[in-house]
């Protein structure tokens, strides 16, 4: 292959079968025939931030608004290392406070009894809070940029909204030794080729471990509902394409492959890992709470409890020749790599 433009721009069915072909080999020569996983926590959707695509963005009048307690949240950890997930995600709309920061303080205090990894994705933070956060037990974070056109990303968010602290914050948790993970949309609207390539020269000039991303669907509740004019087929597309590239880029990150595929697909996850990415997320969050925080529209398995998505999971995984690290936490080869370096 070419430059990331000219690889991003395939569009002939034997040319994507090539990329994929050889991003998935990238995978199984660095990472193997193997998945780690994460279990999803979505421990609220209050939200200070009004992102134009989001539908749990806060002028959204239609969301029933909740905040999973430290109980709950304990709980939902300890439900998903019952199943063998090594590793957490807690996830929530961002929320800058005290009396937040305290509460996740607390709750990484006891999850440490669990022997977890614990991957935050709780926005942008004063780097004093990340640094609570680190403390206290978190070991990852992931932060999406969404788009590495500040131009681009100007028009999606209000004024009050900045992609450079965005930036700042994913250097400031690479001070701080977290495993850094952060990630874009792709095929938003006005979004070029050469966006999507810059995003993944962000991420190699930002040195990232981990990568999630995943199409733009349009959120009914969002002022960008029905300005992109392509299929459920070319967003998948874009999503795989995204992944196959980075993956050629950056051979030894984590990639995860975003539930948005499946909900174009329903095997858009499997054809996820085929075309590169290594961990999924399959969400633990009890069901009465999951159709409130559903970022875009048609998000998958909103009725159906972990323990059948486990079990779904396996069959799936098994289908494609790969199987899921049951009680392994998955750390980033590329963080490993790097504070080997760095000891030299």
């Amino acid at each position: 292959m070419d430059s990331l433009e000219t690889i991003l721009s395939l569009t002939d069915a034997d040319g994507l079968k090539s990329l994929y072909r050889q991003a998935y080999a990238e995978k199984l020569r660095y990472i193997g025939p193997h998945v780690s996983v994460r279990g999803l926590i979505e421990s609220g959707n209050v939200c200070a931030k009004d992102c134009y695509y989001c539908g749990i963005r806060k002028s959204n009048p239609k969301v029933r608004r909740y905040q999973l307690s430290e109980d709950d949240i304990v709980r939902l950890a300890e439900a998903a290392k019952s199943f063998g997930y090594a590793s957490v995600v807690i996830q929530s709309g961002e929320i800058e406070s005290e009396s937040h920061t305290q509460m996740i303080v607390r709750v990484l205090k006891r999850l440490a009894a669990l022997d977890l990894g614990v991957t935050l994705s709780l926005g942008e933070q004063e780097a004093d809070v990340y640094k609570r956060w680190r403390e206290a037990g978190a070991t990852r974070y992931l932060l999406r940029i969404e788009t590495a056109n500040e131009k681009l990303y100007s028009r999606l968010h209000p004024a009050d909204h900045s992609w450079r602290r965005r930036v700042e914050c994913l250097r400031t948790l690479r001070k701080l030794d977290y495993q850094v993970g952060t990630g874009v949309m792709c095929a938003l609207p006005g979004e070029t080729v050469r966006d999507l390539a810059d995003a993944i020269r962000f991420f190699r000039d930002e040195d990232v471990d981990m990568i999630g991303m995943g199409p733009y669907i349009p959120h009914p509740d969002a002022p960008l509902d029905g300005v992109l004019p392509l299929t459920r087929a070319e967003r998948l597309a874009w999503g795989l394409k995204m992944i196959a590239a980075t993956r050629l880029t950056l051979p030894k990150v984590n990639i995860a492959a975003a539930t948005a595929l499946q909900a174009l697909a329903d095997d858009g996850r499997e054809q996820g890992i085929l075309a590169g990415a290594n961990v999924i997320m399959p969400n633990v969050t009890d069901v009465e709470y999951r159709a409130d925080y559903q970022l875009y529209a048609g998000k998958p398995c909103l009725n159906e409890n972990a323990g059948l998505c486990r079990s779904c999971l396996d069959r799936r995984l098994a289908a494609i020749g790969e199987k899921i690290l049951y009680g392994e936490r998955g750390d980033s080869l590329r963080y490993f790599e790097r504070c080997k370096n760095a000891q030299r």
